[in-house]
């Protein structure tokens, strides 16, 4: 996880930043990555007021670190072949040990204070006579950081045994490998999925429209967070957002044209496409993905699953992994600096992006969309099953 928001942050020029801070803000990038609270901080006297705050979660990061603790945590279970609760529990407190350990260390490094340059914002003389002199930093809440990081801990390894169809599970979870984990594995495979077109994607745009380093920063810091909200468009749902001021967010040159405007902008097919036709190739991308999760969650279910009963487990996970992209792909970002009764200091020290989602739109297309494609899906393997049943019988020998 230091390694990829490191290099994200190197190509999205954090390096530059003054007083060495380059490490304590890949520690607040790892700390924002697994659901910890970083705050934003403002001081430059009784006479001026000053704001800062970032609200996004580096989703590369954090399926860096989800991907990477899921195999290790995973690794020792996969060759035993019966259920032992012990076990994977021992693994977990482990896990969880280190984890706690790592995270206290993260909270406590992720804080910064920088000087604000006032001469770059004109008013140099004003700040010299009041005696202003502006800070903004950052700093992480440690509870909180240190709380949310272990529920995402644990979410992981729940997932990760929910996923996994080598390691056994307790006899009182034995439901569990026939409902959820086909779905549960088939929904994993989707996201993954969108990451692996939006990698290509990516590494095609860097080599042949320049500008590689700010594409290398959208891959490592913030590529779930362009790619997952992506499907949900192509699926129909709209993201409202804005862009205004210098900032320097890792985000597609689409996203950023279709985002700076007088006022709040909607991210939709149809907007997108207004700024670049192929933006419809999203919804032929999303009519092949859903039915292809379809599919993989009945050939993975055991027996033979009815179209609707697959169906209705593609919907229910589908509305629940829109969800997730909905609440971890939101972003709010702004600061500013004002004399309070003198004037606005505005230009290179005001601005702010946001990006929520519609989120009920999304989500009930998410259900339609799922109950769709696992129906779809379903007579697909049912096809696929019996043209080999039909070619066995067709190499019998009379």
């Amino acid at each position: 996880m230091a390694v990829v928001a490191g290099l994200g942050l190197w190509a999205a020029g954090a390096t530059d930043l003054p007083d060495n801070a380059f490490p304590r803000v890949v520690t607040a990038t790892m700390v924002a990555s697994v659901g910890g609270v970083v705050n934003g901080s403002g001081e430059a006297g009784g006479l001026v007021d000053t704001e800062a705050s970032l609200t996004v979660i580096p989703l590369s990061v954090t399926l860096t670190g989800a991907l990477v603790i899921g195999w290790g945590f995973l690794r020792p279970l996969r060759h035993r072949t019966r259920a032992e609760p012990g076990v994977a529990a021992v693994w977990a407190a482990r896990l969880g040990a280190l984890w706690l350990i790592a995270l206290i260390g993260l909270s406590l490094a992720a804080r910064q204070t920088f000087d604000v340059p006032l001469e770059e914002a004109g008013p140099a003389d004003l700040a010299d006579f009041f005696g202003i002199e502006p800070t903004v930093g950052f700093a992480a809440d440690v509870p909180l950081s240190v709380l949310f990081g272990l529920l995402w801990l644990a979410g992981v390894l729940v997932l990760a045994l929910l996923v996994s169809r080598r390691a056994p599970l307790p006899a009182s979870l034995a439901r569990l490998e026939t409902t959820v984990r086909p779905v549960a594995y088939a929904m994993v495979a989707l996201l993954l999925a969108c990451v692996a077109i939006g990698v290509v994607i990516g590494l095609v745009v860097a080599g042949t429209r320049g500008h590689p380093t700010r594409t290398l920063a959208v891959l490592l810091l913030g590529l779930p967070n362009v790619v997952w909200p992506a499907l949900t468009i192509g699926m129909g749902a709209a993201w409202d957002g804005h862009v205004d001021g210098p900032f320097a967010l890792p985000l597609p040159h689409i996203l950023d044209e279709a985002l700076r405007g007088p006022g709040t902008s909607t991210l939709d097919l149809g907007t997108l496409a207004q700024q670049d036709g192929r933006a419809w190739w999203l919804l032929v991308v999303t009519a092949v993905l859903l039915p292809a999760a379809g599919a993989v969650t009945a050939a993975r279910t055991p027996g033979r699953p009815s179209a609707w009963r697959n169906a209705v487990r593609m919907a229910v996970a589908l509305f629940l992994t829109v969800l997730m992209i909905c609440l971890m792909g939101r972003i709010s970002a702004d600061y500013g600096l004002s004399v309070w009764g003198i004037g606005d200091l505005e230009g290179a020290l005001s601005g702010d992006v946001f990006l929520s989602p519609r989120v009920w739109r999304a989500l009930g297309l998410a259900v339609v969309w799922g109950l769709v494609a696992g129906f779809v899906g379903a007579l697909l393997v049912r096809a696929r099953l019996r043209r080999s049943r039909d070619g066995i019988a067709e190499g019998r020998p009379d």
